[in-house]
């Protein structure tokens, strides 16, 4: 699909979340898809091991290099990219069939995801979640007591680079007080849904009664 693409449904959205590492990304959005009815979460392919208690189709379609790269060279995915030695990439049949159910997706993903997604499918919706501080971000990182010294300091020097692109999304969120950002990403959703196209096609039957 080119940058010139037909968006793949005009009863949902696809919304693009991205943030660096401890921003709090991942805790918002379980806690929105608790909260918020009809939106989901892509799932994405990945080459890397499923892990202990982890669902192939609920958490990753999980396949192997052959046919990861299968599906690149068939261009189902809308972005692909090596983190880690491991390959992960955005089906575009599977959001495409969500959407059409009138459910919205939440993407997660990096910047340079975030900007392919954006060329190619540019009336995406897409949000971006910033700490409140770097003194902050640090103590996220070292509170979860997984990393040593140097570790830290690389993940701190990616989230800056990460955050460096806030200003290529649509929306800015700061994660100081978990609920209130929470409530922001619930209102950026709630004001998306009320979109022109989206409400056009929910309610066509009305639209042309009122009309005659």
């Amino acid at each position: 699909m080119n940058s010139n693409s037909h968006y793949p449904s005009a009863k949902a959205n696809l919304f693009v979340v991205s943030a660096p590492s401890g921003a709090g990304k991942t805790s918002l959005l379980k806690k929105l898809i608790d909260e918020l009815d009809m939106v989901q979460t892509s799932i994405s392919h990945t080459t890397r091991e499923k892990r202990p208690l982890e669902q192939n189709g609920v958490d990753y379609f999980f396949v192997d290099v052959p046919e990861f790269q299968q599906l690149v060279c068939d261009h189902e995915f809308y972005e692909h990219a090596e983190v880690f030695g491991n390959y992960y990439g955005t089906s575009k049949s599977s959001i495409a069939e969500q959407l059409s159910h009138g459910i919205d997706v939440i993407l997660e993903i990096d910047w340079q995801g975030a900007r392919q997604i954006k060329q190619q499918l540019p009336l995406s919706c897409s949000i971006f979640i910033l700490p409140p501080s770097k003194n902050e971000l640090e103590r996220r990182l070292t509170g979860r007591g997984q990393d040593d010294a140097a570790t830290i300091k690389a993940r701190m020097d990616a989230a800056i680079d990460e955050m460096s692109h806030y200003n290529e999304y649509d929306y800015l969120v700061i994660n100081d007080d978990f609920s209130s950002a929470l409530g922001e990403i619930k209102a950026i959703i709630r004001a998306e849904r009320q979109k022109l196209r989206i409400q056009q096609e929910k309610h066509a039957q009305l639209l042309s009664n009122l009309l005659e």
